[in-house]
């Protein structure tokens, strides 16, 4: 009973998490649409249930990037409205690890589409 307890109030906390970062994030809402678009074409090519989950899990492998950057971006901001070298240093290898999310999502698409 304890553990489904603890699972219902995970449960809670990632929902508000996500109506946080949904609300405050305009790339988070651009990449949302972004995995709307990739299952519907990743789910209409006749390509195999593995490269279509491949296509899938890559953009929604952005998704979760972006919640960590935004995540990070939330904490260096409540520890110092000031702008202080290390917390843009921090706020940008967030922003690089969205980058290089999208640019493996990018590699991952090329890949299987070149080889239809």
């Amino acid at each position: 009973m304890l553990g489904l307890i603890r699972l219902l109030k995970a449960t809670q906390y990632s929902l508000k998490g996500l109506k946080a970062v949904w609300q405050q994030e305009t790339a988070f809402r651009q990449e949302c649409l972004l995995l709307l678009l990739a299952v519907g074409i990743a789910l209409s090519l006749d390509i195999s249930r593995t490269q279509q989950l491949l296509l899938i899990a890559s953009v929604v492998l952005i998704l979760i990037v972006e919640i960590i950057n935004s995540a990070l971006e939330t904490i260096v901001d409540r520890i110092s409205p000031t702008l202080h070298p290390l917390s843009a240093q921090a706020k940008d290898m967030g922003s690089a690890a969205v980058f290089l999310t999208l640019f493996l999502a990018i590699f991952i698409w090329s890949t299987i589409l070149w080889k239809r």
